[in-house]
């Protein structure tokens, strides 16, 4: 399966190699690429997927290549910006990427032996020739904003250099450059098996699964995503068991069936833009290669209540290349083993800490995703940080929302990675309101010129303490397990409550209007940021009504009454609290409405405070009905 000669192929083509002379060369020796597609980000993070025959592509070459084409509002999620009766989009190309060919491994070219081809180009929006939208744009943006600012701060304030790497001079400086990556958890499963959440909670807490050995057509599967991928260029770097899962069973007929397991592939570092790009391409391969081996794949941040999500950790570096050709870190200090960090590391990574509440909502845009960031999951549910118990020991704390990454032996790896992402996260427009939260930071620390000793002062200081930066009455690091040695209540005072729903997340925009400034300045204007609040708001109350609702219902219908041969008082007593909790969240009667109606009514209205409120209610109930119903189903013989 899959057996195809992977070095007549063609993975990528390199921007250096993005002419039209080494375009039609690259194509016309490579009859199994027959199509084009320009893939368009929107606000959402969606791209577009069309097929432009290479002959009419190759053709048109220069046309296509200065102006793309044109496609309309419908194609593409931009809300208050492209509406149908204003609906005119170009699709450019983006020239200072790499673009990748994406192969449909069921389609094979007879002549060539080889899958069929379509290479994709990844494409900025220009909406009525004018305004550049959708995520690509403002990341662009973003990268841009970072690099210029960053460099006119050093040069205003060049005292930081001497707590920094190199101990260098503004004038030494040739560029800043940006390095980001992810890293992508997903699941894997044989299609219509259904998840037993026992077995797999019981597996998780015995840890059968993590980094175990992978066998049958998961190994194969695999091996062969990685070896794929590595042809794209993208140095992999491992792929390995995750947490969650249960042992697979054989066939009678030798075969491997109940498949349900959880994986983590990684990759190397990019710039943040190819970063992005980079994940996509791994998401499409890792869903058809997995696919072609009868295997289902999901990316949905919890596919299986009461068991580990996926998450989808991102890495946020920055630093500078010398005019020497030298390349330092801007986050080391001097001294690693003395310090944490340099000034301009902290000023970084309190950006994130202090405007977090305007980045989440752009990090955690669905109901699913916020179901993955509860306790005992390894996944964050506070704002707050980790740097190490000493210079000398570096932070492996893995139940804070941001850590510090760094390596004595690899100094240039110094980073911080977010936890709170999941794959279907819009890896642009976190990688951009991250880069802008961390230059908002930056920009206070070098107004006041802190030491790093200052600064880890700041960043440790207590509840109750006035900062010249971070907010007074929130404490902001902790080498604790968040999870196990704080109370809900203590969490919620130190570091913040965190959202409940969508529609709590998003009402950070209008909480907390200087942190949205701060990660949206220049890069985001009120048009654009509005049109993402609209179709994020729309996803929620769209699926809320007409998914969430009917799988509740589901869930409900589910819990029938049992019956045993040696029922007990203590059976019906049971079943009568069942019964109760089934008809108060979803049977009406003529003087009271269940919860399920009250939240479609809500959601009718648009009264999406009382939405929220009820999905919460309705989310614990269930869970609540869940237990019961197990635990009754368990006593019957």
């Amino acid at each position: 399966m899959l057996e195809m000669d992977l070095d007549k192929m063609l993975f990528t083509i390199k921007k250096e190699q993005q002419t039209k002379e080494i375009l039609t060369e690259l194509l016309k020796a490579h009859p199994e690429v027959k199509f084009v597609s320009f893939a368009g980000l929107d606000i959402a993070g969606k791209d577009t997927d069309e097929r432009i025959p290479i002959k009419l592509f190759t053709e048109d070459i220069d046309k296509m290549l200065t102006h793309g084409v044109q496609t309309d509002g419908s194609s593409v999620d931009l809300p208050r910006i492209a509406e149908l009766n204003n609906a005119k989009v170009d699709m450019i190309p983006d020239m200072e990427v790499n673009w990748f060919v994406d192969y449909n491994f069921e389609n094979i070219d007879h002549r060539t032996g080889l899958p069929v081809g379509t290479l994709r180009i990844p494409s900025v929006l220009i909406h009525n020739d004018k305004k550049k939208v959708g995520s690509r744009a403002i990341l662009k943006d973003a990268e841009n904003k970072f690099r210029r600012d960053l460099l006119d701060m050093i040069e205003a304030h060049p005292y930081v250099l001497d707590h920094t790497e190199g101990q260098i001079k503004p004038e030494d400086i040739k560029e800043i450059v940006l390095t980001s990556a992810t890293e992508l958890e997903f699941w894997v499963r044989t299609p219509d098996d259904r998840a037993d959440r026992e077995e797999l909670f019981t597996s998780q807490e015995l840890k059968e699964q993590y980094w175990k050995r992978t066998y049958g057509p998961v190994r194969t599967a695999l091996e062969k995503t990685l070896e794929i991928l590595d042809c794209y260029g993208l140095d992999m770097e491992m792929g390995h068991k995750e947490v969650g899962g249960v042992k697979s069973r054989i066939t009678s007929s030798g075969h491997m069936d109940h498949i349900m397991e959880q994986l983590e592939i990684d990759w190397k570092y990019a710039s943040p833009m190819q970063a992005a790009d980079n994940e996509k391409l791994v998401k499409y391969v890792v869903r058809d290669v997995f696919n072609a081996f009868g295997l289902n794949t999901t990316f949905k941040a919890k596919p299986v209540e009461g068991v580990a999500g996926s998450g989808e950790h991102t890495h946020f570096g920055a630093g500078a290349v010398l005019k020497d050709g030298r390349r330092i870190n801007l986050f080391n200090p001097t001294d690693m083993k003395r310090e944490f960090m340099s000034p301009i590391g902290y000023g970084a990574l309190m950006g994130i800490l202090k405007n977090y509440e305007a980045m989440n909502p752009f990090v955690s845009s669905s109901t699913n995703s916020l179901k993955r960031l509860k306790p005992g999951y390894e996944a964050p549910i506070c704002i707050v940080t980790s740097l190490g118990r000493s210079h000398e020991e570096p932070s492996r704390n893995r139940t804070v929302l941001i850590g510090l990454v760094r390596d004595f032996m690899s100094p240039g790896a110094t980073r911080f990675e977010l936890r709170s992402p999941n794959p279907k996260s819009n890896t642009y427009l976190i990688l951009a309101t991250g880069y802008m939260a961390m230059l908002d930071g930056i920009r206070a620390v070098l107004s006041e010129e802190k030491t790093s000793a200052e600064l880890e002062a700041s960043i440790s200081k207590k509840s109750g303490v006035e900062d010249f930066y971070l907010e007074k009455d929130r404490e902001y690091r902790s080498e604790k397990n968040v999870f196990e040695d704080y109370t809900e209540e203590e969490r919620s005072s130190r570091f913040g409550t965190p959202p409940g729903t969508v529609w709590d997340n998003l009402s950070g925009f209008n909480k907390y209007p200087d942190k949205v400034r701060a990660v949206t300045d220049g890069i985001m204007d009120k048009e654009s940021l509005e049109s993402y609040r609209t179709c994020i708001l729309n996803d929620w109350a769209t699926e809320y009504h007409s998914r969430n609702i009917p799988n509740a219902m589901d869930d409900i219908k589910e819990c029938v009454k049992a019956y045993g041969k040696d029922d007990t008082e203590y059976d019906e007593a049971a079943w009568e609290k069942i019964n109760a909790l089934r008809f108060a969240l979803a049977k009406d009667s003529m003087g009271r409405k269940s919860l399920l109606t009250q939240a479609r009514e809500a959601l009718d209205g648009e009264d999406y405070a009382k939405a929220s409120e009820l999905q919460i209610e309705i989310q614990a109930e269930v869970e609540r009905l869940k237990t019961r119903y197990a635990e009754y189903k368990r006593n019957l013989f």
